[in-house]
C-alpha cells in the first residue's frame, strides 16, 4: 500500500491543463475529470495498474495488448515493456525499485526494474497467474493463481517461499496491515477466503452475492469492502467477524474499489461506464454521486500520495485507450 501523502509538484502539474486532455468542471461532482492521458496504440482490455511515487510512474496492465505501459504521470508520456502473455496483476516494490507483473496466459511473475523496464527475473507459478499483493509486514509479494493458489514470493531472490492451496481461483484480494491475514474473493465458490498466510490455514466466509471480484479494506476500521457483478452490490463487512454491515446498490460489472480516507469515501469503478462514490456519515456510508466514464473503464486505481483517481478506458470505435484522471471536489 503506498503512504498517504501529497506530492506537491505532482499534484501542482496535475492541475496544469496540458495537451493530453482538458478539465470538466461541474461543483456538484464529488469528483471532476481534470484530464485525459491517451495510451497509444493499445487494443483489448486493460487489467491491474501501480503506481511509483518516488518515479511518478502509473504501470498500466494492458492484457489484450499484450504490454505494461510506464505512464509519467505529469507529462502523459510512455514507455512500453512488448510481448507479454496476457498480463494482469502488477505492482511495485520500493524497497529495489522493481516492477512485478504476472501474466495469466503463461503463468510467470516477471520481475523488471523500474527505471530502465528491462527485465531481472522470472517465477513460474504454472497456470493463470492473475492478482498481485504485497505483505506490508514481511514484503513478499502474494500472487493469485490457477484453479486454487496463492505463491508468496521472496522478492529479493524471485523464489517462491510458500503455496497456499485455496478451494477455487482467487480474484480480488487484500492483506491486513499486520500481515497476518488475506482476505481473498473466490467468486466460484461463492466465498471469501480468510487465510492465515504464516500457516496457511483457510477459513471460507459465504459472499454474500454472485461474482465477488474486487475488493478493498479499511485497516483503520476494520472494513472490507466486497464488490458484486450478480447482482450490482457493495457489501461492507466486518473483518474481523465476517458480519455484514452495510449491503448496497452499485454500479454494473465493478472491478475495482477505493477508500479515500481523507475525503471518508469509497469508489467503484465499472464496466457500466461508471465511478459510483459513497461517503461516509458516522459510521455508516451512502450514495453521493456517479460519474460517467466511458464503456468498458472498470480499471482504476486511487492514489493518495497525487490525490487523484486514475481510470483506464480501452479503446473502442469512438476513441483509443486513455487514463481519465479525477480529483475529488471538494
Amino acid at each position: 500500500m503506498n503512504r498517504p501523502g501529497i506530492l506537491p509538484l505532482a499534484a501542482a502539474l496535475l492541475l496544469t491543463p496540458t495537451a493530453c486532455g482538458s478539465a470538466q468542471t461541474s461543483s456538484a461532482a464529488p469528483l471532476v475529470l481534470e484530464r485525459t492521458i491517451p495510451l497509444p496504440h493499445v487494443s483489448g482490455r486493460i487489467d491491474h495498474l501501480a503506481y511509483d511515487p518516488d518515479g511518478r510512474r502509473l504501470y498500466v496492465a494492458e492484457l489484450g495488448n499484450g504490454s505494461i505501459d510506464a505512464v509519467d504521470v505529469a507529462s502523459g508520456g510512455t514507455a512500453r515493456i512488448d510481448g507479454l502473455n496476457e498480463p494482469q496483476g502488477i505492482a511495485f516494490l520500493p524497497a529495489q525499485a522493481e516492477l512485478v507483473v504476472a501474466c495469466g496466459g503463461d503463468g510467470s511473475v516477471r520481475f523488471y526494474d523500474a527505471r530502465t523496464l528491462r527485465p531481472v527475473a522470472i517465477v513460474q507459478l504454472g497456470d493463470d497467474a492473475d492478482n498481485v499483493g504485497i505483505d506490508p509486514v514481511t514484503r513478499l509479494v502474494a500472487v493469485g493463481y490457477g484453479s486454487g493458489g496463492l505463491a508468496l514470493i521472496d522478492a529479493t531472490r524471485h523464489a517462491i517461499v510458500r503455496r497456499i492451496a485455496l478451494p477455487g481461483h482467487p480474484e480480488g484480494f487484500e492483506i491486513e496491515p499486520t500481515g497476518r491475514r488475506a482476505f481473498v474473493n473466490i467468486p466460484s465458490r461463492h466465498a471469501i477466503a480468510v487465510v492465515d498466510l504464516a500457516t496457511g490455514e483457510t477459513i471460507l466466509r459465504p459472499a454474500a452475492h454472485g461474482q465477488n471480484f474486487p475488493m478493498a479494506l479499511r485497516g483503520d476500521a476494520g472494513l472490507l469492502a466486497t464488490g458484486y457483478r450478480a447482482p450490482a452490490r457493495v457489501v461492507l463487512t466486518d473483518a474481523a467477524t465476517g458480519a455484514v454491515r452495510q449491503d448496497l446498490n452499485g454500479c454494473g460489472d465493478v472491478d475495482d474499489l477505493f477508500f479515500d480516507l481523507r475525503r471518508g469515501r469509497l469508489y467503484l469503478a465499472c464496466g457500466s461506464g461508471s465511478v459510483d462514490v459513497f461517503a461516509r456519515n458516522g459510521d455508516a456510508y451512502s450514495s453521493a454521486g456517479r460519474i460517467e466514464t466511458r464503456q468498458g473503464a472498470r480499471t482504476a486505481i486511487f492514489i493518495p500520495q497525487l490525490d487523484r483517481l486514475f481510470v483506464a478506458a480501452p479503446a473502442r470505435t469512438l476513441g483509443e485507450a486513455a487514463l481519465l484522471v479525477y480529483r475529488g471536489a471538494p
